[in-house]
């Protein structure tokens, strides 16, 4: 049976509260919630990741979620295998005719489900990784800036990451990607969110991830086996206590730039939204200071008219 609801998703950039909207969404209209987060994938990894998986019940009523939690810590997902899960998931949902909200902010997986791109498992390719280890850093980083737009740093984050992300930009190359026709209906809900607001907002969560055992959290992966350089590749969190724990640097400098590339994750999330907007998407804002029930009243509202994409 074709899913006839459209499917609802709420996005933006960190720590703008979209996992407590989708929660409290979820509860009104009998949905189940489809991470759409790069990260929040990986076990092990919680309180850098902000799965809040607390929040995951309303008013006594636990909403299942999926794509959280699906992969150890240390592997390397990508977005063949999340566009891969997610219509799993979406299929699982759909058989019990329930409405499904997608909840997150990685543009890149976002857009792959909404476009249908045509992905395919890129393999390792030895040669092409042989021939790049030949090059430096800033050889490679221009390679890369040659053959695709560079909307985040995330690839350029280290070494071995740029590799992956020069494989895979080669194979594309060779083998382009289509955008199919999509098969469902979708709306998207953006919380748009003040800069100065939300930096003041990531450096309270920073502060109160902290306090929770954030370092305990990447000191424990390390102790389970993870090695520094694939902690590092997560970026952020696990990318800056990897260091200080390393001893590359002082608790209080770690934070103090920790803060500032959270700052500008959120910043560039801000940027790949607005070039969606750009190109065609639309997506309705949700003022980020309005109170729950007004989020929730004007999304309802706009369901009720049938608005669609």
């Amino acid at each position: 049976m074709a899913y006839t609801k459209p499917l609802i998703c709420i996005v933006g950039p960190t720590a703008c509260g979209k996992t407590q909207l989708a929660v409290q969404l979820s509860c009104r209209i009998n949905a189940e919630i489809i991470s759409v987060d790069s990260r929040q994938v990986y076990r092990g990894m919680n309180i850098g990741t902000g799965k809040d998986l607390a929040e995951y019940e309303a008013n006594g009523v636990k909403i299942p979620y999926h794509l959280i939690d699906i992969v150890e810590a240390g592997y390397q997902y990508n977005v063949f295998e999340f566009q891969r899960d997610f219509k799993k998931a979406y299929n699982i949902i759909n058989q019990q005719n329930k409405q499904i909200i997608c909840c997150g902010g990685t543009g890149m997986y976002l857009e792959a489900i909404l476009k249908s791109y045509r992905l395919d498992n890129v393999p390792n390719d030895e040669a092409f990784r042989d021939y790049c280890q030949t090059q430096t850093t800033e050889q490679l980083i221009e390679m890369l800036k040659a053959a695709k737009s560079l909307h985040n740093v995330s690839d350029i984050s280290n070494r071995q990451r740029l590799i992956r992300a020069l494989e895979i930009a080669n194979y594309y190359t060779l083998h382009p990607y289509q955008e199919e026709k999509t098969t469902f209906d979708y709306i998207l809900f953006y919380i748009n969110a003040d800069r100065t607001l939300l930096r003041e907002r990531i450096a309270q969560r920073l502060h109160q991830r902290l306090q929770e055992g954030m370092v305990e959290e990447v000191k424990q992966l390390i102790e389970n086996g993870i090695k520094i350089e694939d902690l590092k590749y997560y970026g952020l969190e696990y990318k800056f206590i990897a260091q200080y724990l390393n001893h590359e640097t002082d608790f209080q400098t770690m934070k103090t730039q920790l803060q500032i590339a959270i700052g500008q994750f959120a910043k560039r999330q801000q940027t790949w939204f607005s070039r969606m907007k750009r190109n065609g998407f639309n997506l309705i804002d949700i003022d980020l200071t309005l109170p729950m029930e007004q989020k929730i009243a004007k999304i309802l509202t706009y369901l009720s008219n049938g608005n669609n994409n």
